[in-house]
This record gives C-alpha cells, structure tokens and sequence, in this order.
C-alpha cells in the first residue's frame, strides 16, 4: 500500500471524538484468530449508524507476532520460528509477524473505512482485561525491562505501522492498552525508556500521525519522585507521546467509590481526570476508556444518566473525547479473560442480539447535538485559577477534592506542579500542603510576590511547613500536634460563603492552634472548641491570603458521603476564595447564576467578545440558571435548555430569564454584547 499522509487530528463537529473500544462480537479477544469478515461488518455497521466516528482496536500481540523459542541442550535457545515453521527470509518475517494476520489487519481496516469508522490502533496489546497475552517465545519476560522482549516489540511495531500506515482508515497509533499493566518496571527511567522506544519505533515508521499514550493510572509529581511507588508518570508519557489518555473507570480509579456513579463527585471524576493529565503533561487528553463495570455498579438508566453528564463535562472542559469500553457484550465467551472476570462480560454499548443500550442511544444524540451547532470546536475556556499541586502529597487525591470543590464554587481551576513553572492566574491555590519540603522557597517567595502584586493565594494545611508563614498570613502558630478527635468550624455572618456549622474532614489533619496577630486579618470561620482561627483573610500588598488549617482538599476525597445532601457545605471555603478575588469577573459569571451547587459553568470566550456558557447538572434533580441582561449584554441563541422569563418576585433581576437543565443534563447557550 503507497505511503500517504493522513491528518493529525482527533475530532469530530463540535471539537470532539465519540467513540469506543472494539473487540469484535462473536469472539471478543480472539477475533483475529478467529477471523470472521461478515460479522465484523455487521457490527462496525450498527455502530456507525448509531453515530460512533472512532473505534480503538487492538492487534493482539501473540496473535500477530506468533514466535517460538525453541531450545537445544541444556536449554539453550537455539532458534526462533513460526510454531516449527523457520520464519521466512523477508523483513515481515525476519520481524516474526504474521502475514496472514497483516492481511487480515489491512481487512478490518477497510472494512471500517467502508462503514466510515476511523481507528485508533493498540499496538502493543499484551495486556486485556485482566490477562496477559505475550508471543510463546517472550513468555516469562518482563516486557517493560527485558532488552529481548523489546527488541521483538520494537519489529512488531516498526512492521505492522509500515504495511498500514497509508491506509485512510487509521486515526492514530496507540502504544498499546495500558502497557504500565505489563510489566513491573522497577522505576521511573526503565517506564519512560520504554514508552520513548516504543513511540520512536512508531514515528519513524509513521512521522504523520500522533502517537497516543495508551495509559491508566499514570501519576505525579513532576521532575522527580516516586508517584507513590509507581513509576510511570504523566510528564514522561507527556515527553515521549502526543495526546495523553485517562481510564477514569469509578470502580477502578482509587478515591472513586466513595459515592454512586449518579452523583456529583463521581459525575466529575472523568473531567478532573482528564483535566489532571493534560494540565501537568501540557498535551491534550481524552477519556479513552469509560463505562460504569455493568449492572452490578449501576443499571441501564443510571449508565445512561452518568454517559451524559460525563460528555457534556468532557466536551465543555477540552477533554478531547469519549470512549466507553466496550462495543459488545461478552456474556457467552467461554475462554479467559472472560471466564476469569465476570466484570469484563457486560460492558457493552451493544447486547448479544445487537440492540442498543441506552448510553449508546446517549452518544448518538450527543453526536447529533454536536453536528447541529454553528460552531465546529467551543472557544477558548476561561481559567482564573492555578491549583499548584506540591511535594508529598497524594497528588491525586488533592487535585480531585479541589476540582469538586472549585465547580460548586463557580471557580475554574488549571492543575500545575510546584516542580514547573508557575502558570500566570488570578488565583493560586496551594492545597493540602504536606510535609517539611512541600513547597521551595524560591517558589514560596514568587508566589507570594505575585500576591502582592494583586493575586490572590489560597492556602490549605496538612503537616506542611512553609517559610515566613506566620509573617506572611498575619498569625502566630502557639501548637501543633496530631489531631485527637473531629473539631468544628463557625462561619461567620461577614463571610461571603453564610453562616453555618462545616465539620472538617479530619483525614490526616493536625491539630493546628493559630491565633491572629494582625489587625488587618480577617477571621471567615473560628474553632468552636477554643475558639481559635480556622479560615482567615489578609490583604498582603495589593492582592490577598487566604488560609483553611486543615487537608481540605485530601479530606473531602477520602470521606464517603462528602458531597451528599445533608453533608457538611465544604464548597464554603472556596466561596470565600471567590469572593476574596477582586479582579472584575468576566460578563458570563455575573449573567449566569445558577441555583444549585450541582450545577457547573464553564465560560468559553468568542473573538468577538460574546461568549459560550455551558452549564451542566451533575445533580438527580431539574435545576434552573437565572441569566440578566446586565452591562450592556443580552442572552444571544440556546442550543440547549428550556428558556423561561422570570416574573418580578423578589430576588429576580429586572430582564432576567431563567434556563431550565433537566437532571444529568446541560444548558449551551450564547451571551452576546450589546
């Protein structure tokens, strides 16, 4: 096949890829051995007609690479063939691939681009839903660390991107699925020599298509460290790779089961995920896997209900796309992984018969909303804040907790490590510091210049220490010690945020007894035991600090039920970071309030001034979201939400509408000057 390039993208109208993971229906991992052309066309048919652009498949790696060691004396290896079959003396079979497995590869590939799927293809697929599949020649090795093992993955891949790398079909070539599954690299260098072996084997058979990262569960922090004990961290993937990916499976990604998959906590997850990866790698990200782990998770309805919310979430905040996992059930395959997982056999968009469940009825409206817009990719999303996330930390766990929190306080955060350059932001956000060494000075001393040249610094304590802090946030620290039991505090009736009792989460709090020194400092919320600070404010130059003496953050992900109704309002404390920022709010956050901590905004800013409002409930109950003709601007089209005028009762603004969002559902509407 000619060698032609194809476009690097990963998009459809709107900005955004819907798509899912495929195995094919009557065979699920062995389809390849197993290779039935007119069942994967009726399959790749229903799910184009369901509006599906983009499928990642999967060359299983012991299929398309058959090779066996065989062995003389002692053991010695001897040579290296085709089952007994000498490998043929041309460069595919030097490579020890299959060339009825390529032939078969270039098949499938037609197939989808006849059905007007594209695909993004796994390469190295060694590891499948709880089952490690290598070639019987490479049996026993470590595939992340042996040089052996690399060396023959290395000619798979250099073989398999050559033969197909001018089909139109092929969208982008993935490392494999979730190759840090693998092996057990023992650190940091050994995963990212080979991520960078992998990635280069692709792009020097294949320059004109992004390589993706394939991973789950990669981790932080930046430029050094241990990711608590994993070795395979966004920042190399982001160096070697060219679009990041998350798996942001609730039942699998740890902090993520704390609430039902119909929440708001786990209705952000995948979007803070993403957000998380992209932000720290500085590389676009998408959700390449999703799904809810079948019925005994979550029903058909409630799936549905998370699918929804889940891609209007990811499209609102430049997550760049939806995968579910997978395209079919699999509840009469008979061989492994299938009759070792019960979880791996209804997780279909399709059931065995072929209709389709309701979150692929889900994507298919998606799709059409998308198509139906006048715009092909949303505006830029305004951003005020940098949350910097710091040294010893569960990064994760920080940077979820302050993603929720930040959402129901109408705060739109990007994620930064201490160990990068500090992003320019109206606010920072240092959270949940912990230990001796969380923050350099160098970087403690330029966030705080900043700060007095007018930014606003939110500050939240574990153990950590940082230095001039008593200076710098107007307190004397009289004790610390390991907290004893749960401590309350009293927000004050000045406080932006009301008046009311919110326990704080006391996972891995210290026992933290300040008393102010600085008249300039302003106390948001006292101990109710010694009646001590607990949140205050100062003015430091032109800008502000604010300071919660507690993990909030950490907290509120490790405590089941933070976010339920009835649940302490932990969003509070970051409502006082908001109306600490005295910088002028741009028109779209003062036009649009919304009437519930469930519902989300994000603001994307058009060439013209107007802007774009995305609006999304998270929430199990309808909603409304005033909109005011203020400052000179007026509600310009809505392509989603049931508009109603706003009568002149009390609280209404003069000229206000009222957008109604339907339960795990979303209002996209303009703001237009003048």
């Amino acid at each position: 096949m000619p060698f032609s390039r194809s476009p690097i993208s990963l998009e459809i109208p709107g900005g955004f890829t819907l798509g899912c993971n495929y195995w094919a229906s009557h065979a699920g991992t062995a389809m390849w051995a197993d290779w039935r052309p007119e069942m994967v066309r009726e399959d790749l048919r229903r799910l184009a007609e369901q509006g599906l652009q983009t499928l990642r498949v999967f060359p299983l790696w012991p299929d398309f690479q058959p090779i066996t060691q065989l062995r003389g004396c002692g053991g010695s290896p001897v040579e290296v063939r085709h089952g007994e079959a000498p490998l043929p003396e041309d460069e595919v079979g030097r490579a020890g691939v299959s060339r009825v497995m390529l032939a078969r590869f270039g098949e499938f590939c037609d197939l989808a681009e006849a059905a007007g799927l594209r695909l993004i293809v796994g390469l190295i697929t060694g590891w499948m839903s709880g089952r490690l599949c290598v070639p019987p020649a490479l049996e026993g090795l470590d595939p992340i660390t042996d040089a052996r093992s690399i060396a023959w993955q290395i000619r798979f891949v250099r073989t398999l991107v050559t033969e197909h790398r001018g089909h139109a079909a092929i969208e982008a070539w993935d490392l494999g699925n979730e190759c840090n599954c693998l092996g057990r690299a023992a650190n940091r260098e050994q995963a990212a020599l080979w991520t960078a072996t992998i990635a280069n084997a692709i792009r020097a058979a294949d320059p004109t298509r992004p390589v993706v990262s394939g991973m789950h569960s990669i981790a932080t922090p930046v430029g050094g460290g241990t990711g608590g004990g994993n070795p395979w961290m966004i920042d190399d993937q982001a160096e070697f790779t060219d679009i990041l990916t998350t798996h942001p499976y609730p039942y699998w990604v740890r902090h993520c089961r704390n609430d039902p998959v119909n929440t708001t906590r786990t209705a952000l997850h995948a979007t803070a995920e993403t957000r998380f990866y992209a932000d720290i790698g500085g590389k676009p990200c998408f959700a390449e896997e999703i799904g809810t782990m079948g019925p005994m998770v979550a029903g058909d309805d409630v799936s549905a209900d998370f699918a929804r919310t889940n891609l209007f979430s990811l499209w609102a905040n430049d997550c760049r796309g939806f995968f579910w996992w997978c395209a079919h059930d699999q509840t009469e395959l008979a061989h492994a992984p299938y009759d070792w997982n019960g979880v791996e056999t209804e997780l279909g968009l399709l059931r065995n018969d072929g209709t389709p469940k309701p979150v692929l009825r889900e994507m298919a409206a998606f799709g059409g909303f998308l198509r139906g817009l006048p715009f092909k990719t949303l505006p830029p999303r305004r951003v005020e804040a940098a949350c910097v996330l710091t040294h010893n930390s569960d990064d994760w766990a920080v940077a979820y907790g302050a993603f929720v929190l930040a959402k129901q306080a109408g705060l739109e955060i990007k994620f930064s490590h201490i160990q990068q350059a500090i992003p320019e932001a109206e606010v920072y956000l240092l959270p949940s510091l912990r230990g001796a060494n969380a923050v350099p000075s160098r970087k403690w001393l330029e966030l705080i210049k900043r700060v007095k040249a007018g930014a606003t610094l939110y500050v939240s304590l574990g153990d950590g220490i940082v230095p001039h802090f008593n200076e710098v946030a107007g307190v004397e620290l009289l004790t610390r010690s390991t907290a004893r039991r749960t401590m309350d505090a009293v927000f004050g009736a000045s406080g932006a945020a009301g008046v009311g009792v919110v326990r704080l989460p006391m996972t891995g709090a210290e026992d933290l007894r300040f008393v102010l020194r600085d008249a300039a400092a302003e106390v948001l919320a006292t101990r109710t035991d010694t009646g001590g600070p607990v949140c205050w404010r100062r003015r430091l130059g032109a800008g502000t600090i604010l300071v919660y003496a507690a993990p909030l953050e950490e907290g509120v992900t490790l405590t089941a039920g933070a976010f339920d109704d009835g649940a302490p309002a932990y969003r509070r404390v970051y409502a006082e970071l908001v109306a600490a920022v005295k910088t002028a709010r741009p028109e779209g956050r003062w036009l649009a309030k919304p009437d519930a901590p469930t519902v989300a905004l994000t603001e994307h800013v058009r060439e013209d001034g107007g802007r774009v409002i995305v609006a999304i409930n998270h929430g199990a109950e309808a909603h409304s979201l005033e909109v005011s003709s203020l400052a000179g601007a007026t509600l310009g089209e809505v392509w989603r939400g049931h508009v109603a005028a706003v009568g002149a009762g009390a609280g209404a603004a003069a000229g206000a509408l009222r957008i109604k969002i339907a339960p795990f559902d979303a209002a996209v509407f303009g703001i237009r000057r003048g």
